[in-house]
């Protein structure tokens, strides 16, 4: 995050905030003060609210009455409780990818994991950790059930910025191998051994998520800087 280029739009300092966001220069439960990051990006206040509305969106931040714009925080125990329901709903959701999925829907998915491996060597995480949510996703688009795939949304969406504060780049790289594993598996028909590497890999994920993500030092100066 830099003040020598300040960013023309309020999507370009949306942008430039999710990077730090997914560096962890700005850690959960940081306050963005609005005059500050006027004064960082030398726009109007307008902008920077347009900017925060954004990142509100995409539940990068939290929206705090009486205190403003807060980097999301998502405990321990709700990130918990994300990934046992995504196994419970992914398990059967492997099944049914298993049973439907055509030629066209395995090719699709071939390019989707391309793209995620271009990805894994790239920053943002943010855009990394996107592509790995909607993996999932495009699984619930092929098996067709409507509702099964808003409520895998919901959870993709939440645990996306959950993998992006608290997961390593190496492990983002195995969850891409893991991906890869199970559509083989589901390729060659066996429902069981899919779903169990659905249920391998979610496992994996959240075993593998750090929450003792306090900034360091240096990290610390950075936000006293530019935001307190």
């Amino acid at each position: 995050m830099s003040s020598t280029l300040p960013a023309e739009s309020a999507n370009d300092i949306a942008n430039n905030l999710a990077e730090a966001i997914a560096a962890r220069k700005l850690p959960p439960g940081t306050k963005l003060r609005e005059e500050a990051l006027c004064r960082l990006y030398s726009v109007s206040r307008t902008k920077i609210r347009a900017a925060l509305l954004i990142l509100s969106k995409d539940k990068l931040i939290n929206m705090v009455p009486d205190k403003g714009a807060v980097v999301s925080q998502p405990s321990e125990q709700e990130s918990r409780e994300i990934f046992a329901a995504r196994r419970i709903i992914e398990a059967a959701l492997a099944r049914e990818f298993t049973a439907k999925a055509k030629a066209a829907d395995y090719k699709m998915l071939e390019k989707h994991l391309k793209e995620e491996r271009n990805a894994l060597s790239q920053v943002p995480s943010k855009m990394r950790q996107q592509l790995l949510g909607d993996f999932h996703v495009l699984l619930a688009d092929v098996v067709g059930n409507q509702v099964l795939k808003e409520i895998v949304r919901e959870l993709v969406g939440r645990s996306s910025l959950i993998t992006m504060l608290y997961q390593s780049e190496r492990d983002a790289a195995c969850s891409s191998d893991e991906h890869a594993a199970f559509l083989a598996a589901a390729r060659s028909g066996d429902a069981d051994k899919a779903a169990e590497l659905m249920l391998h890999h979610l496992s994996h994920v959240e075993a593998a998520l750090n929450f003792d993500v306090n900034a360091s030092p240096a990290k610390k100066d950075l936000v006293s800087a530019l935001l307190m």
